[in-house]
Formats: C-alpha cells, sequence, structure tokens
C-alpha cells in the first residue's frame, strides 16, 4: 500500500487569517442575546455585518457533500450573527432551478448570494442581475465567467492530479505499467469535474506514461448509471486496470460495480469526495482512496467573505483549501475522519 499523503494548499493560510480579519468586521463571536431571523442565523451582533441577509445555494438538497456545507454556512451565521438562508434543486442537473433560486433571492432583498453553481455560465444572466441590484455574490466548488466577488473552491487540477498520482501508485505496486484506466464523471461541460479529470491525467501521466486514460462517461449524476457504465467497461475491456470517479455519485457507482465483478483486487479506484457509502466503500476495499475535499470549509468560508462584501471590503479573488487523500490505512485518524465524516445541515429557508 502507498503511503498516504495529506495535500492542502498553501491558501488555507490566508484562509485563516481571513477568518480573523473579518471577525473584526463582523463583530467577532457573539456575546449578546440577539438573533438572526432565519433558521441559519445565529447570536449576537455589535459587528457593521450583524443581521445581513446571505443566502445560500447549493447544487443538490440530497447530497450529503452538499449538505456539508450548508452545515458550514450554519456555523458562520451563528459565528458572526449573519441571517442565512439555505437553498438548492433536488437535483444537479436543474440548472433552471438554480437560476429561480438566484431570482428569488434578489426578489427578497439580500445583501449577498453564496452559489455552488450547475453550470459555469448557464448563470451568468441571474448573477448579473443580483449584482446590478447592489447583491455581492461569491461562488464556491465551481467558476463562473461573470463577474463576481470572489470564489472559494479547490484547485481541482491540482486535486486531480493527486488522485492521478495515487492511481500510478496502486498500480505500480501491483506491477501494471499498461492497460486502460476509465475515467466516469457526471456531466460533461462542469468546469470542476473537467479541471479533475484533466488534473488526474496529468497526475497519472507523469510516471505511468503508458497507462491510457481516454476511455470516459458521463453518468448524468445517478449512482445506478454510473454502476452499469463500469460494469460495461469491464465487460469490454479485458486491459481496464484502473476506475477514477471524479464526483462521490460516480464514486459509489464505481464501488458498486467492482463489488458485483469482485474484482476489488483487480481494479483499483481513486474517488473524488466523501459520503457514507463512499466512505463504506473505501473501508470495504471497493475503493481504494479518496481525494477529499473540506465542503464545510467552502459554506463557513462563502459566509465570511460574503460578510466582508456587503462591508466594501475586497475578498480573495481566489481561495484553496486544498484536499487530502483518504485511504484504510489513514480513515481512522481524527484529521481524515473529520473530513469523511463532518456535520450536515437540511436546506430550508
Amino acid at each position: 500500500m502507498a503511503r498516504s499523503r495529506t495535500v492542502f494548499s498553501t491558501s488555507l493560510v490566508a484562509a485563516i487569517a481571513l477568518v480573523a480579519l473579518v471577525a473584526g468586521v463582523v463583530g467577532g463571536r457573539a456575546t449578546t442575546s440577539g438573533k438572526a431571523t432565519s433558521s441559519g442565523g445565529g447570536g449576537g451582533g455589535g459587528g457593521a455585518a450583524f443581521g445581513q441577509k446571505v443566502d445560500v445555494i447549493i447544487r443538490a438538497t440530497d447530497s450529503a457533500y452538499w449538505q456539508t456545507l450548508l452545515a458550514g454556512a450554519d456555523a458562520a451565521a451563528k459565528d458572526f450573527g449573519i441571517t442565512v438562508g439555505k437553498f438548492g434543486p433536488t437535483s444537479e442537473t436543474d440548472i433552471a432551478g438554480q437560476v429561480q433560486l438566484v431570482e428569488n433571492a434578489v426578489s427578497r432583498g439580500v445583501n449577498a448570494i453564496v452559489i455552488a453553481p450547475s453550470s459555469s455560465d448557464a448563470l451568468n444572466a441571474s448573477i448579473d442581475a443580483a449584482r446590478k441590484a447592489g447583491i455581492k455574490v461569491i461562488t464556491t466548488d465551481t467558476r463562473v465567467t461573470a463577474t463576481i466577488e470572489g470564489h472559494i473552491g479547490t484547485n481541482n487540477k491540482l486535486a486531480g492530479s493527486q488522485g492521478g498520482i495515487r492511481m500510478c501508485e496502486l498500480l505500480t505496486a501491483a506491477a501494471k505499467t499498461t492497460g486502460k484506466v476509465l475515467v466516469e464523471a457526471p456531466i460533461a461541460g462542469i468546469e470542476a469535474n473537467q479541471d479533475r479529470d484533466a488534473g488526474f491525467r496529468a497526475g497519472l501521466a507523469e510516471k505511468c506514461p503508458k497507462i491510457d486514460s481516454h476511455l470516459q462517461n458521463y453518468n448524468n449524476n445517478d449512482i445506478g448509471t454510473a454502476a452499469s457504465q463500469v460494469n460495461d467497461a469491464i465487460a469490454a475491456n479485458s486491459d481496464l486496470v484502473g476506475v477514477f470517479a471524479d464526483n462521490n455519485s460516480s464514486g459509489v457507482g464505481a464501488a458498486t460495480a467492482i463489488k458485483d465483478n469482485n474484482a476489488a483486487d483487480k481494479i483499483p479506484v481513486v474517488a473524488f469526495d466523501s459520503d457514507p457509502a463512499e466512505n463504506a466503500a473505501l473501508a470495504a476495499g471497493t475503493i481504494d482512496a479518496l481525494v477529499v475535499q473540506n465542503p464545510y470549509f467552502l459554506g463557513y468560508q462563502g459566509v465570511v467573505e460574503a460578510a466582508m462584501a456587503t462591508q466594501g471590503r475586497i475578498p480573495p479573488a481566489t481561495l484553496d483549501p486544498g484536499v487530502a487523500i483518504a485511504d484504510r490505512d489513514n480513515m481512522i485518524k481524527p484529521e481524515i475522519k473529520s473530513l469523511l465524516e463532518p456535520p450536515k445541515a437540511k436546506a430550508g429557508g
């Protein structure tokens, strides 16, 4: 088993400093009895941004990943006295639903929006309209091509390269220097996933140049479809030596197919993100490594930066919290377990 690593971007240091700075902007932790009015609001005031209204719009309400982002947003609301509304469509493919939620936020007159976009460009018009109305916009996870106040998200090319390096280590340990690796992805055209795939291929090619990673599937973010596609790839490619799944649904689907084919000892799986099903697959050996992000930080920092922006402060254009590589050897360590089993919150006003 290759030695596990934790990879964090140096910008995380800047993030910590930023939180300290914003404490001065929004009044620090609450010490008085005032309470924000929304389900995501918290107690205490005194700072300039106390009571500012921030809508947090996630990509899908039924995903553990996005529920963790909402939990981070809730924590920031409570720490800094900000009124947070939590919203999202039920499916990551419902771009129109996200557009409607942005429009709803404008109608309610919020001060800022934190959004994890389902598309890099399909929300541009609604984001432009929000900013024209004086609403500050912070994006998380996926970038948009519209003008915004700031972005918080993983450098997906760098994170994907860590997945490629780990796959190469797994294949090298199994004395496999040729063959095919399938890249299983949710939806075509999502910048974050495209970057992960490109980064993975670059990381894999660095020391495993003879491994072919051109096989690519899109599963519409459906676990059953992902499982079927990986099953088909195993049947059609006798030289399939690995699977890279670039989000949690793809990872669970890949793990299901590996289990169904009794292929855990033959075909390693490196997947992105973490949820209970992926964690179980990691423990069982049908996933060999997880590239784990920190959605809790994305939600927390998103609200913090939104508060900064409402007070005329300028958040960083880009902030990358980095990733960790989880495997069966380190998944019980506190620093990894906290990423694999983070708190969650539900959407709902």
